[in-house]
C-alpha cells in the first residue's frame, strides 16, 4: 500500500496535482520548484521538504514527477543524487511530464530491475482544473502497478483511462497533444485572417461554435482572445514546441512520415524564436500582427 508519496515539479499543474494528493491523506514530501511559494503553501499544509530525489525515493512509496519534458525526468531518475540511488523494492515512479515514450519504457525497465515500478500518467486539461482535481490522467503502466496508483490517481483525476504498458500513457498524450497543437495554430491564423479579411470574428466564432469547427481549444481561447486577453489557453507556447518536437520524433521512430509534424513545429519555432516562448498559446496571434514579446 502507497502511504507517502513524494512529489518534483510543484509548476502551473503540479501544485494542484501535489495539493489533491494532500488532501486525498496521503503524507506529502517535495522538493522546491524554481519558485518555492508554492511548496511553502503544501507545507503549511503538512507536506514535508526534502532536499533531493535519492532523498524522496529512500522515505517515500512512491515518487510523481511533474516537471518540464525528457531531460529533466532523465535527469531525475539517473543523476546524481537520482530517484535510482534511493530505491529500493516496491518503490513506484510515476511520471506525470509529457515525455517521450522511449524514455518511460527504458526507465521501467531499470526500475523493474530492482523489484521497483513505473508508470508514466501525464495529464490533459488546464491549471484550473489541476487545482480542481479534474484532470484526466492518460495512464500507461503493468496491471499491478496501475491498480496500485489508481486510487492516487483518482485525488486529481476526473477521468483516467489504461492505455497500456510504460510508455503507452506517453504515447498517447503525444499524439493528443499534436492534435491539440494543431488546433490552436489553425485558429490563430484563421482569427488573424479575419482581421485581414475584414471578416467579423466574433460572428465567425459564434458559427464555428455551432458547427464541425468547434472544440475545446475554440471554445477556451478565442472568446478572451476577443477581448484582447491571451490568456484563455493556458499552456506556454515553449512547451507546445516541445511537444511537437517530441511527437515528430515519435512518428519517426515509429516510421511515420507526419505532413503536419515539421511545419507545425515550425510555427512554434518561430514563436520561441520571437521571445514568446513563456506566453501562453493565444500568443501565436502576435506573430500575424508585427507584434513582439517585448510589449
Amino acid at each position: 500500500m502507497v502511504k507517502t508519496i513524494g512529489f518534483i515539479g510543484l509548476g502551473m499543474m503540479g501544485h494542484g496535482i501535489a495539493a489533491n494528493i494532500l488532501k486525498g491523506g496521503y503524507a506529502l514530501r517535495a522538493m522546491a520548484h524554481r519558485n518555492r511559494e508554492p511548496l511553502m503553501r503544501l507545507v503549511a499544509q503538512g507536506a514535508v521538504e526534502v532536499a533531493t530525489p535519492a532523498e524522496l525515493a529512500a522515505s517515500c512509496d512512491a515518487v510523481f514527477l511533474c516537471v518540464r519534458g525528457a531531460e529533466e525526468v532523465e535527469q531525475l531518475v539517473y543523476g546524481e543524487q537520482g530517484l535510482l540511488q534511493g530505491c529500493r523494492a516496491g518503490f513506484v515512479v510515476v511520471d506525470c511530464t509529457t515525455s517521450q515514450p522511449g524514455l518511460s519504457r527504458r526507465i521501467a525497465k531499470d526500475l523493474q530491475a530492482r523489484d521497483a515500478s513505473f508508470a508514466d500518467a501525464p495529464v490533459t486539461r488546464a491549471p484550473k482544473d489541476a487545482e480542481a482535481g479534474r484532470l484526466n490522467s492518460l495512464v500507461g503502466a503493468d496491471d499491478r502497478t496501475f491498480a496500485l496508483i489508481r486510487p492516487i490517481l483518482q485525488t486529481y483525476s476526473e477521468h483516467i483511462v489504461h492505455f497500456g504498458p510504460p510508455g503507452a500513457g506517453h504515447s498517447a498524450k503525444l499524439i493528443n497533444n499534436f492534435i491539440s497543437c494543431g488546433y490552436t495554430a489553425l485558429i490563430i491564423e484563421g482569427m488573424a485572417m479575419c482581421a485581414r479579411a475584414g471578416v467579423d470574428a466574433r460572428k465567425l466564432y459564434e458559427t464555428m461554435a455551432e458547427g464541425g469547427a468547434n472544440s475545446g481549444v475554440l471554445r477556451k481561447m478565442v472568446p478572451p482572445l476577443l477581448q484582447g486577453d491571451l490568456t484563455g489557453h493556458q499552456f506556454s507556447i515553449g512547451n507546445a514546441h516541445k511537444d511537437v518536437s517530441y511527437f515528430r520524433q515519435f512518428a519517426e521512430d515509429h516510421g511515420f512520415t507526419s505532413a503536419l509534424a515539421a511545419p507545425l513545429q515550425s510555427v512554434y519555432r518561430t514563436a520561441v524564436e520571437a521571445g514568446l516562448s513563456e506566453r501562453f498559446m493565444a500568443s501565436l496571434i502576435e506573430l500575424h500582427q508585427g507584434g513582439s514579446a517585448k510589449k
